[in-house]
C-alpha cells in the first residue's frame, strides 16, 4: 500500500493471533490513530476524524478485545498492545507513521515510540503516564473495582454491544482492563528519555493524570527549558482547560488545529 495515498477502507489484519481490524480514512501522511480503553475508534476520536483527515491518512485500529476485534485468550498489556500495532502497519506496508494515542492508546503510543523507534515519526500522546504514581491518588484501587453493569447506558457499552464480534465477551474485557490499570507500570525513566520522536504532550487540567506528571514527563522528553534563550525543544505540552479526562473526547475543535499544528511542524 502506498503510505500517502488511501481510498477509505476497513479490514482485519492477522497479527501475533489476533485479527486486528484496522480502518483508514484521508489521504497524505500518515498518521496513527489509538483509542482509550473500553472505547472504539469513534467514541475516542469522532471529533477528531473530520480535521485530521482532511489533510493525512489516518489508519485507526481497535485493540484486542475492543470494538470491532474480537478477544483471545491472553491478558492485556502495553507492551502486547504496542507490538500488535507495529504488526498492523508491517502488514500495510507502513514503514513509518504519525501516533496519536489517548489514554491506554497513549500508553501504547509511548510503548510503540520505545519498542518500535523507526515506526513513529511524531508522537501525541493524550492524558499518558510512565509510571503509577502519575495518576491520582485512588485511581487504582477503583479500576480493581469495575463492574460491567456500570457501563449499562454509556457510549461505550453501547457501542460495544453494537460493533463487537461477540458482545458477550464485555464483562471480559472490563476484568482486563482492570487488571493492565492494576498491574504497576513504571517504565524506566531512561528508556523514556530515549524516545527521539518529536513529542506532543496532551493533558485535560482535571485528568486522571496529575498535572505534575505530565510536567515530569515532558520534561524527560527534553521539555522545561527557557526556550528564548536556548531555542524550542522537540517536546510540547498543552493543559486544556475546564476539561475531564473523558471530556477530552470532546475537545476536538480545539485540538485539531494544534495537532495539525505540530505535525505540520515535524513535516521532514
Amino acid at each position: 500500500m502506498n503510505a500517502y495515498a488511501s481510498d477509505s477502507c476497513e479490514g482485519y489484519a492477522s497479527v501475533n493471533g489476533l485479527l486486528m481490524y484496522y480502518r483508514i480514512m484521508g489521504v497524505g501522511r500518515p498518521l496513527v490513530l489509538l483509542h482509550r480503553a473500553f472505547s472504539t475508534i469513534d467514541t475516542s476520536f469522532a471529533g477528531y476524524l473530520p480535521g485530521l483527515a482532511a489533510t493525512r491518512m489516518l489508519i485507526a485500529v481497535e485493540f484486542q478485545g475492543h470494538g470491532h476485534t474480537a478477544d483471545i485468550d491472553r491478558p492485556l498489556t502495553y507492551e502486547q498492545l504496542a507490538d500488535d500495532c507495529a504488526e498492523v502497519l508491517g502488514n500495510l506496508g507502513i514503514s513509518g507513521a504519525d501516533v496519536f494515542g489517548y489514554s491506554m492508546g497513549a500508553g501504547v503510543a509511548l510503548q510503540l515510540a520505545m519498542r518500535h523507534p523507526n515506526l513513529v515519526r511524531t508522537l501525541i500522546a493524550a492524558s499518558v503516564t510512565y509510571c503509577s504514581a502519575g495518576m491520582h491518588a485512588g485511581f487504582h484501587d477503583g479500576s480493581t473495582k469495575l463492574d460491567p453493569a456500570q457501563f449499562d447506558g454509556t457510549p461505550w457499552r453501547t457501542e460495544y454491544d453494537r460493533v463487537a464480534p461477540n458482545p458477550d465477551d464485555f464483562a471480559s474485557l472490563v476484568a482486563k482492563v482492570g487488571v493492565l490499570d492494576a498491574t504497576v507500570q513504571d517504565w524506566p525513566e531512561r528508556d523514556v528519555r530515549g524516545i527521539r520522536a518529536p513529542t506532543l504532550l496532551i493533558t485535560a487540567d482535571s485528568d486522571i493524570v496529575r498535572p505534575e506528571h505530565s510536567v515530569a514527563l515532558f520534561r524527560l522528553l527534553g521539555g522545561g527549558v527557557c526556550g528564548d534563550l536556548v531555542g524550542l525543544p522537540n517536546a510540547q505540552l498543552a493543559i486544556v482547560p475546564g476539561t475531564t479526562h473523558v471530556g477530552l473526547t470532546n475537545r476536538g475543535d480545539w485540538l485539531v488545529p494544534m495537532i495539525n499544528e505540530f505535525l505540520d511542524l515535524h513535516r521532514n
